[in-house]
């Protein structure tokens, strides 16, 4: 009998201080982050202060439920909704900042960094940082739509990088460097010149010193051997 009047008495407790919990969760609560949730966690921390608070201690049950309730409400934050993981004091600050930027935003125009940090007692260069942490709250799921103009089935990902062309390149280098051996440095020059400078074939043979006519026979000649079209190989012209 004794267990059942202690049972219905720690069920008394929960109903009558839930509102409180409530109240407390409520001062947490975020966009990203439902109230009925972090009322459950309230909860939770109100049955740890009630199943651990001492009669015998000369404090009301209010005074002792509180800090138990908030620091279940920053454990939930610090554990479970963090994407990377933050210093625990950064985090806390983060949660002030935002709250703080809630309250003093005034129609459409944000508090500067000196208003925030004077309401939450910390320097400029704290709240810039709190700021930059509060990036780390959620990550974004590339499987995300990319807007609410995106079209059907298009996500972040699909949005992200591109075809790299020079993996193919490489393998195209890797295949025409032993096959640039079977011509003579003069066909490999002039084919450098044409392909590669995109020079015209009189300005090659401005270059090289020979005619207009020789540099053509020189490229048709190099390309023939490359092809494996068994092209006569010509050291010069």
């Amino acid at each position: 009998m004794r267990r059942d009047g202690e049972a219905r008495a720690r069920e008394q407790l929960i109903e009558r201080y839930l509102p409180l919990a409530r109240r407390l969760a409520g001062r947490y609560q975020r966009a990203e982050e439902p109230l009925e949730d972090l009322t459950q966690v309230a909860a939770v921390g109100l049955i740890k202060a009630i199943d651990r608070f001492d009669e015998g201690r000369s404090v009301v049950f209010s005074s002792y439920a509180v800090p138990t309730i908030l620091g279940e409400l920053k454990r939930h934050f610090r554990d479970h909704t963090w994407s990377v993981r933050v210093p625990r004091d950064l985090q806390e600050l983060a949660l002030r900042v935002d709250r703080a930027v809630t309250r003093l935003s005034v129609g459409r125009r944000t508090p500067s960094v000196g208003e925030i940090a004077q309401a939450v007692q910390a320097s400029e260069e704290q709240v810039l940082e709190a700021l930059e942490a509060a990036g780390a709250y959620r990550a974004g799921s590339l499987d995300a739509p990319r807007g609410a103009q995106g079209e059907e089935g298009e996500s972040i990902a699909d949005s992200l990088g591109a075809e790299d062309g020079g993996f193919q390149l490489a393998e195209q280098r890797a295949l025409l460097e032993p096959m640039l051996l079977r011509i003579s440095a003069r066909e490999r020059l002039v084919l450098q010149l044409r392909f590669g400078e995109d020079m015209t074939q009189a300005e090659i043979g401005e270059r090289i010193g020979v005619s207009q006519m020789q540099v053509s026979r020189l490229i048709r000649n190099a390309l023939a051997s490359l092809r494996g079209g068994g092209g006569e190989i010509s050291g010069g012209a």
